[in-house]
Order: C-alpha cells, then sequence, then structure tokens
C-alpha cells in the first residue's frame, strides 16, 4: 500500500476512502470502498465500480443498504462498491474530470473560470489503466472479487468513458451502465469505437439511460426562461435521449450482448443521477 497517501472513514455507512497516487502519472485520486457485511461467496463479491465518486458514494451505499437486506423483496444482494474521485469536499473536479474521463485523442476548451488553466480532455486511457491495474487490485486486497460479476457505471462524461472502456476494454467489466452520457461529444467520435466494436464472444450486459428532458423539450421549470431558445438548440445538437436509444439498438445486434434503454421520467441531466445510480446496483447486483 506504498501508494496510499491517506485514508479516512466517509460519511456514509461505514465507506473508507484511500488517496492513490497514479504509478504512472503521480495524479492523486480519492477512492470510496464499502464492503459487505459477513462472509464472501466462493467466488468472491461482485463489485460496481463508478466514476465522479464523491458525487456518487452516498447514493450508492443507502441504496445498497436499503434493499439487500430483504433480498427476497428487492432481487438485490451484497457486493463491494468502489467509487473513483478526487481529493475535495465537493462532489466534482470539474478540471480533473474532463481530462480522465475524456477518452482519447481529447482536445483544449477555454477555461472554466478566469485566471485558471486550459481545459484538456484525452486521458481517459490513463484513467482506464488506473482503474483496472491499481484500483482493481487494491480493492481486492481488502476483500475478495468475483471476476464474472464487474460492472462500471459512468454519468455524462463518466457514461462517455464507461461506453469507449466497453468498446476498447470488452474483457474489463461483464456489466456497463451509462447514464445520460455524452455520445456526441467531440464530433460523435465514439460512434468510430461503436463500428468497430468486437466482443469477442463475451457475455455483456449494457444498460443506457437519459431524463425524459433530454430529449427535445424543456423542462417545465425551463420552458419561458431567457435562455430557452439556447437550451433547445443544445439539445439539437447533444442529442443526449436519441443518442443513447440508438446506442442501445446498434450494440443489441451483437451476439451475447444484452443491451437496453431507459428513460427516467421527469429528470434532468443532473437530477437523474440518483436515479441511474440506484439502476446500476440493481442492474449489476441482480440475484435472478
Amino acid at each position: 500500500m506504498t501508494n496510499v497517501m491517506a485514508e479516512g472513514l466517509a460519511s456514509a455507512g461505514g465507506t473508507r476512502w484511500y488517496d492513490l497516487r497514479d504509478e504512472a502519472s503521480g495524479a492523486v485520486r480519492r477512492v470510496f470502498v464499502w464492503l459487505p457485511p459477513g462472509d464472501a461467496p466462493q467466488a468472491g463479491w461482485p463489485a460496481l465500480m463508478m466514476t465522479d465518486g464523491n458525487a456518487v458514494i452516498g447514493t450508492a451505499v443507502d441504496a445498497m443498504r436499503a434493499q439487500a437486506f430483504y433480498p427476497s423483496g428487492t432481487n438485490i444482494g451484497w457486493g463491494v462498491l468502489i467509487a473513483v474521485g478526487y481529493p475535495t469536499e465537493d462532489a466534482y473536479d470539474p478540471f480533473r474530470r474532463s481530462w480522465d474521463l475524456g477518452p482519447p485523442p481529447g482536445s483544449s476548451y477555454p477555461p472554466f473560470w478566469p485566471d485558471t488553466p486550459e481545459v484538456r480532455t484525452g486521458g481517459g486511457a490513463e484513467m482506464a489503466r488506473f482503474l483496472l491495474d491499481q484500483v482493481r487490485p487494491f480493492v481486492a486486497g481488502l476483500a475478495p472479487l468475483d471476476p464474472a460479476r464487474q460492472g462500471l457505471f459512468g454519468h455524462s462524461f463518466g457514461g462517455l468513458f464507461a461506453l469507449w472502456l466497453l468498446f476498447t476494454r470488452p474483457e474489463a467489466f461483464s456489466h456497463v451502465i451509462a447514464a445520460s452520457s455524452a455520445i456526441t461529444w467531440e464530433d460523435s467520435f465514439l460512434l468510430d469505437h461503436l463500428a468497430a466494436f468486437d466482443p469477442q464472444g463475451r457475455r455483456l450486459r449494457v444498460h443506457l439511460s437519459a431524463g425524459e428532458w433530454e430529449g427535445d423539450h424543456l423542462a417545465p421549470f425551463q420552458e419561458g426562461a431567457a435562455d430557452a431558445a439556447t437550451r433547445l438548440a443544445d439539445k439539437a445538437k447533444t442529442r443526449t435521449l436519441a443518442a443513447a436509444q440508438e446506442m442501445a439498438v446498434a450494440l443489441a445486434r451483437h451476439p451475447g450482448v444484452s443491451a437496453q434503454y431507459e428513460t427516467y421520467a421527469g429528470e434532468t441531466h443532473m437530477s437523474v443521477l440518483p436515479v441511474a445510480v440506484n439502476r446500476a446496483i440493481q442492474t449489476v447486483f441482480a440475484l435472478r
């Protein structure tokens, strides 16, 4: 554990966090880990890994604890939760997540705030290596993991990253849950990966989703606002809901890939997050 820079107890039901130094880049990311009660199954615990860890870990732990203790009523079993974020008390680190969750080749964008560096994307390969070669073995040292039941959840940029990793490393995860994914980001380069996707005979489960108000219409509270026309134009460009639906149809054509799409009624791009996290729990830890 020489790369653990600090560790502590989070507020979410026995969750611990570890600040891990990336062995290649030296970057420090905060890894939240929640371990279930009792002894692990013979094959090890199923596990769900999540991006945007600071924003999702509390919701995930509460959803797990509220359902897994009552499996006959919820169909949810216990498993390990892993959420990768940053050493901050904020829900997000926008600058760092842009780099980590933006797949290569990436690009450069104006700063988020005055007098701050330009925003860069394209570090997804570095993030993927960190998750698979460093985080997963680290957590396996804390509790045995079932290699056949490993899920990955991502929202927005995280959904883009999760789908890119599915296409480039189909052996890495058995379940991929991508919510409100930025599929059309950077000229829809992700579709080139989709066209070349080869699941290599693996059985994969993919769940895509978007909020109702990520389609062609504004949320009721946005109608008539000063920026309504701009928002509608952005929707027409990003096509978040339609692109996810189309992605699910394309993935389902591959033998062995179970792909489905779901619209979350009454939700916007940001309000889908707790709903989508719970669906990730239900997808990865379903008993039957």
